[in-house]
């Protein structure tokens, strides 16, 4: 069946599947290692209230059926242990359906774990992963030639990331259109990394040529993604090379590698010498592979309607899901970018009662800026989810509203998970018996401050996050989500009902 196969892509082929399981075996392994802070049982936002609350057809998940810490560790560990071994190979040392099999696992497992996520997991990189992830289901193994449907919906995949996230910036914030949004991103962006420094105090004219190369590689080189080959190839090439630029310029979990790995799906690698393959060398496909492939193709062109129409529109979202199984998903990242960096310190204190003299000791996180001779770290494609949160609570505290007052009581409390998800507890021995949390202006130094400091970071205060606030005892309060004093300020402020 000539027209249902391209052997040509048989390499590319693996090289995405490959590089997509080593993806989800990270997003596994993050999920495994916090969410019982985040989400379990005794979390910050427990998934049972959840679930309680919202029904499977919003949000499908085996944890609708039955949740537990010990369900959910089992299921996010065995999804790093299918991960690997099909980063592996092991897809392609089973017959074309237990293949298939493996591909809907994985898919299924993270569906699961992404729509109970609530906040901690409210981002474009989740549903890109699942997208990414359903369409690996029907891309087949080593026993038959690629299927050309699934190849090109892949490429409708990666044209979507790039082409929304090029539409979003021209229709957003006005220094795109000025060239001028990289002389504030990389101080201001979420999680910077150890680059980052350095590329904020580049010439400010090569800002402007990052953000006309941006602009290129974002609106014009997708559409290369549909043209014959070599065009295409260099298409691609394209975007890996943009791609590798963010990668060492800041943190953004997966979302980068997800799209190199998708961008190297299009690459045609017979033309750097890869050996060729022709039909004769896979085996006869499945009568039943070829209607479901179909099927499947079918199926993405009528989800497709809803992402589509909001590219052509003047009020485009980003990051939205328009299916609850995240099938066909809209992207976008960055509309707008920020001026100025605000970081919320969290610090507590042993005295009895705080007061002018009291010392109050930092908690530090693993990734976002608090110490201001820290150098930034790199972890991408880790995602640390505490982290993220912190710098939407640091713009508006109504991000933070549902989680944050959660997230100190369990500081008051020493609370093992939660203090796994820090860099630092300056209480190792026994709880603080008050928590405040401080915002302050942060900017990265400059040169001379640099080598005269030795800090990477200037702060300055601001203002009282939340107040000094203890433990309140059962006799003060009854919800243990109100087990926390100075909060109620925080009703003030409306959360949106999305992210951007």
């Amino acid at each position: 069946m000539d027209w249902f196969t391209e052997p040509g892509y048989w390499l590319s082929r693996l090289v995405f599947q490959r590089g997509l399981a080593g993806l989800y075996a990270v997003a596994f392994l993050a999920a495994a290692l916090q969410f019982r802070a985040l989400i379990g049982e005794k979390g910050m936002l427990p998934v049972p209230r959840y679930v309680h609350l919202v029904p499977f057809s919003r949000a499908p998940s085996v944890f609708q059926l039955r949740y537990s810490d010990r369900l959910f560790a089992c299921c996010a560990w065995t999804g790093v242990l299918l991960a690997a071994a099909v980063a592996f190979g092991a897809a392609d040392a089973v017959p074309l359906g237990a293949a298939m099999a493996m591909w809907l696992v994985l898919w299924a497992l993270y569906l699961s774990i992404v729509n109970v996520g609530q906040t901690w997991y409210a981002f474009g990189w989740e549903s890109l992963l699942l997208e990414a992830g359903f369409l690996a289901v029907f891309l087949g193994n080593s026993s038959v030639g690629p299927p050309v449907l699934v190849l090109w919906l892949v490429r409708w995949v990666l044209f979507r990331v790039e082409f929304g996230a090029g539409l979003i910036k021209m229709r957003g914030d006005p220094c795109w259109r000025r060239l001028t949004c990289l002389y504030y991103h990389h101080e201001t962006q979420p999680m910077p990394g150890p680059l980052s420094w350095f590329f904020h105090r580049l010439p400010r004219p090569l800002h402007r040529v990052e953000c006309g190369a941006n602009h290129v590689t974002q609106l014009l080189v997708p559409v290369l993604l549909f043209t014959p080959q070599p065009v295409a190839t260099v298409a691609a090439a394209v975007m890996v090379v943009t791609q590798l630029w963010l990668v060492f310029s800041g943190n953004f979990a997966w979302l980068n590698w997800i799209t190199i790995v998708l961008a190297l799906s299009a690459v045609d690698f017979t033309l750097f010498g890869a050996p060729e393959r022709t039909a004769a060398d896979f085996g006869a496909t499945p009568v039943w592979y070829t209607v479901l492939v179909c099927a499947l193709t079918a199926l993405v062109l009528v989800l497709s309607y809803h992402p589509a129409r909001n590219l052509l529109s003047r009020r485009q979202v980003m990051n939205r899901s328009f299916d609850s199984l995240h099938l066909v998903n809209a992207y976008g990242a960055f509309g707008t970018v920020g001026r100025i960096r605000d970081e919320v310190v969290v610090e507590g204190t042993a005295d009895p009662v705080p007061t002018r003299g009291s010392e109050w000791l930092p908690y530090e996180f693993k990734g976002k800026p608090g110490d201001v001779k820290r150098m930034p770290r790199q972890f991408a494609p880790y995602h640390l989810r505490l982290d993220w949160l912190m710098w939407f609570a640091a713009l508006n505290p109504g991000y933070a509203r549902d989680w944050f007052g959660p997230f100190v009581t369990r500081l008051l409390e020493n609370d093992r998970d939660t203090l796994r998800l820090l860099r630092h507890n300056p209480f190792p021995d026994a709880p603080p018996v008050y928590v405040r949390a401080r915002l302050y202006r942060y900017r990265f130094t400059t040169w001379p401050e640099l080598r005269a400091t030795r800090a990477w970071w200037h702060r300055r205060l601001l203002r009282d996050f939340l107040p000094p606030t203890r433990l309140a005892t059962a006799r003060d309060r009854g919800d243990e989500y109100d087990a926390y004093e100075a909060y109620d300020a925080y009703d003030a402020y409306d959360a949106p009902d999305e992210y951007d």
